[in-house]
């Protein structure tokens, strides 16, 4: 379900110069970094790319919602970990994203733990926003 705009209790503002091969910085000066593609698709690798910074986000992201299942079923995840990882490649359209998301959560059992990353990944804004649109593989 969407949300409107009245319902947006924060607003992250980031603006892109050069796009792949330039600087990306957040309005607030907190994220100010040089982008640059990967070696991988010909690029120097000497900076960041939007695919870690996406990775970097997304797997945060999951950590958050796996705190807040975590909490509403008194699971313990301290010490927990959350990885995503962020693939890019050619389809028919161009290009697109796949992701995996393993999370590591040493205080329950192999059972829970694929509970709760499935539960998180119902409630992560980010999870909601790629579902249909590209391949999310969830792993304990």
């Amino acid at each position: 379900m969407s949300i409107t705009q009245s319902d947006v209790a924060y607003t992250a503002v980031a603006t892109a110069e050069n796009g792949r091969d330039g600087r990306v910085a957040t309005h607030d000066g907190q994220l100010d970094v040089v982008v640059n593609p990967p070696k991988e698709l010909g690029g120097s690798g000497a900076g960041t790319n939007p695919e870690q910074l996406f990775a970097a986000g997304y797997s945060a992201c999951f950590q958050g919602a796996l705190g807040v299942v975590a909490k509403n079923v008194n699971a313990d995840i301290s010490g927990s970990t959350v990885t995503a990882e962020v693939g890019i490649g050619k389809n028919d359209e161009g290009f697109g994203l796949i992701v995996k998301i393993s999370a590591v959560i040493p205080n329950v059992d192999a059972a829970t733990a694929k509970e709760l990353i499935e539960k998180a990944h119902e409630v992560c804004p980010y999870s909601k926003a790629t579902r249909g649109n590209i391949t999310v593989e969830l792993a304990v």
